[in-house]
């Protein structure tokens, strides 16, 4: 048996580094069983045509200790698909933790998962987290209990170290962090809107609002049905 058994959602149009960094962290804790988990096991998409894999179904998964909801374009359909929803309230009791990286937060919401928990998401869809009674909190990671959530995309890593330090100790972490050389440098300060140059915020927020906007609709009657 492995000393921590952790399931990543793999779905269809998520947004890959999403699940791909928390996994070459989680791949790397001595002890650890790293499972891709989706409704079939048949090739899924992500939203720049990266395909890949699942290890297992959602009916079919074993008892996890970690469960993990990646963000992306595809999670619009997730907070209406009852079938991932009722899975994830299924497993939210006997997990030691509960987490989500990006726009995933928004699907643990729809789920029911956020009642008064401080959580974070992508800086472009945060404050909708509010509609399903959660608190949103800005920050790469984010916890209040057994709730890890990380911010947009690379913040994935950040999170998976922290909960590694978690359940192996900061050691196993930072041996980890040097393993895979997590020391970013990023050669612009424009990862964040509070940094980003104002005519870049503009631009990335209107190339977004289409999605954001359908996105608010859908936050709307996912939050309704809770």
């Amino acid at each position: 048996m492995p000393s921590f058994r952790i399931g990543l959602l793999l779905f269809p149009r998520m947004t890959q580094l999403d699940l791909t960094g928390p996994f070459e962290v989680f791949a790397k804790l001595p002890g650890a069983e790293v499972l891709l988990l989706w409704k079939t096991l048949q090739p899924v998409e992500a939203e720049t045509g990266l395909r890949m894999l699942p290890h297992a179904t959602l009916r079919d998964c074993p008892p996890l200790d970690v469960v993990c909801i990646p963000g992306g374009p595809g999670v619009s359909a997730l907070m209406e698909d009852a079938d991932v929803l009722d899975w994830l309230r299924g497993q939210a009791p006997g997990v030691r933790y509960i987490t989500s990286v990006c726009t995933g937060s928004l699907v643990l919401g729809a789920a029911g998962l956020l009642r008064g928990k401080r959580a974070t998401s992508h800086w472009a869809s945060r404050d909708l987290l509010a509609k399903f009674g959660a608190i949103p909190t800005p920050g790469r990671v984010v916890r209040d209990g057994n709730l890890f959530t990380g911010g947009g995309v690379t913040a994935g890593i950040d999170f998976a170290l922290m909960a590694v330090a978690e359940m192996a100790g900061v050691k196993t972490a930072q041996e980890i962090q040097l393993q895979i050389e997590y020391a970013p440098e990023p050669p612009f300060d424009a990862g964040a809107p509070e940094t980003a140059p104002p005519d870049v915020v503009a631009a990335v927020r209107a190339r977004g609002l289409p999605m954001r906007q359908a996105r608010e609709a859908l936050v709307e009657r996912a939050a309704a049905r809770l």
